[in-house]
C-alpha cells in the first residue's frame, strides 16, 4: 500500500485518512493532499489553514506546496488569503511547465477557475488573539501551536511531498518562509527520497535543509542518518557563527518506505502511516544525543 509521514501529532488524523485513500487505490499525491487537508480544516490548529493566526494586519495568509518525485515538478502558493485549502491549489499547480508558483490574488484566481473552495481562513478565536496581541510587539517565534504541516509519501514506487502553513503569527505582510520554497521547506526525488522541514523559515532557508537531506540519501545514507546529520551539521555551523541553534525539525522518507526524523528541540512528535496502521514517534535532542522512538499519544499530552 505505502507509507506516509507527517510532522507533529496534529498530522496523525490526516495520515490515517491518507492511508485509507491508499488502501482504496488512490495515487500517493491524493493521499498526501488528503492528509494535509485534514489539518488545514481543523480550526484548533493555529499554524495551518482555517484557524491559523494572522499577519500583523489581522489577515491570515497561507503558503503551501506540492512536489512530484518522478517529474521533480512543483506547485506552490504564497501569501494567499482566500484559499480554504491551500494544498489543493498547490497540488493543482504541480505539473505545469510554467506559472506553477502563484502569489496572492493570482493563486486565488487560479483556484476559482479550477472550482476550488475560496474563503477567509480567519476564525473568531484567531481574530480575538490578534486583537489582544497586536500592540505587544513581541518577537516572532515558531513552534507555538505548532508549525508547518508537512507530509511525504511513497506508494507503488512513486513519491511526493506537500507542505502547508499560515506562517508566523504577526508576520509582516508579504513575509514568506521556507514552506513553499523547493529545497528549503521540502524536496522529493523518486530516485533518492523526500524530506520536509518545520521551524523558523528564515533559518531553514539559509541551510537549504530539505534538499540537503535528500542529497545525503542519494549518496547512500538512510533516511534517519540523512535527517540527523544534515540538521546537526547546520546547527554546528550556526553555533560557529555565534548564533543560537534555533528551533528546527525534519522528516525524511526513503523510496523503500524507511523513514527518519530529527530535531533541535527537546521533543518533536511525528506520525507515520504504514500497512500496519498509524504510529506516533518522538524525536528528542538533549545533551548532544539524538534519539527517535515510538511513543503513545498519552505521552504527548499538550503537544499538537
Amino acid at each position: 500500500m505505502g507509507t506516509l509521514i507527517g510532522t507533529w501529532r496534529m498530522s496523525a488524523g490526516g495520515i490515517q485518512e491518507g492511508m485509507e485513500k491508499l488502501a482504496q487505490g488512490a495515487a500517493v499525491g491524493e493521499a498526501i493532499v488528503t492528509a494535509i487537508r485534514a489539518v488545514e480544516d481543523h480550526p484548533g490548529f493555529t499554524s495551518v489553514g482555517y484557524g491559523g493566526l494572522p499577519a500583523a494586519d489581522g489577515v491570515v495568509r497561507a503558503d503551501a506546496a506540492y512536489m512530484d518525485g518522478r517529474t521533480l515538478r512543483i506547485g506552490a502558493v504564497l501569501e494567499a488569503a482566500q484559499l480554504r485549502n491551500p494544498i489543493d491549489t498547490a497540488y493543482a499547480l504541480c505539473g505545469r511547465a510554467t506559472n506553477c508558483v502563484l502569489t496572492g490574488d493570482g493563486a486565488e484566481q487560479f483556484a476559482k477557475a479550477q472550482g476550488l473552495a475560496l474563503g477567509s481562513l480567519l476564525t473568531p478565536q484567531a481574530e480575538e488573539r490578534w486583537r489582544q496581541e497586536k500592540d505587544q510587539h513581541r518577537p516572532l517565534t515558531s513552534y507555538q501551536g505548532h508549525d508547518t504541516v508537512c507530509v511525504a509519501g511513497v506508494s507503488q514506487g512513486k513519491m511526493g511531498v506537500g507542505t502547508s502553513t499560515s506562517g508566523l503569527f504577526m508576520k509582516e505582510v508579504g513575509r514568506v518562509g521556507d514552506t513553499p520554497l523547493p529545497g528549503c521547506g521540502f524536496y522529493c526525488d523518486d530516485q533518492a527520497g523526500a524530506a520536509a522541514c518545520t521551524g523558523l523559515g528564515e533559518d531553514l532557508m539559509r541551510g537549504v535543509l530539505a534538499y540537503e537531506v535528500v542529497r545525503r540519501m542519494k549518496d547512500g545514507m538512510s533516511a534517519q542518518q540523512a535527517a540527523e546529520t544534515a540538521l546537526l551539521d547546520w546547527e554546528r555551523r550556526r553555533l560557529a557563527m555565534g548564533e543560537n541553534p534555533g528551533e528546527m525539525s525534519l522528516i525524511a522518507l526513503a523510496p523503500d518506505g524507511s523513514f527518519g526524523g530529527a530535531t533541535a528541540l527537546p521533543l518533536f512528535p511525528f506520525a507515520v502511516g504504514t500497512n500496519q496502521g498509524v504510529q506516533l514517534y518522538a524525536a528528542r535532542y538533549a545533551d548532544g544525543v539524538h534519539t527517535v522512538s515510538p511513543v503513545d499519544a498519552s505521552a504527548l499530552q499538550g503537544v499538537d
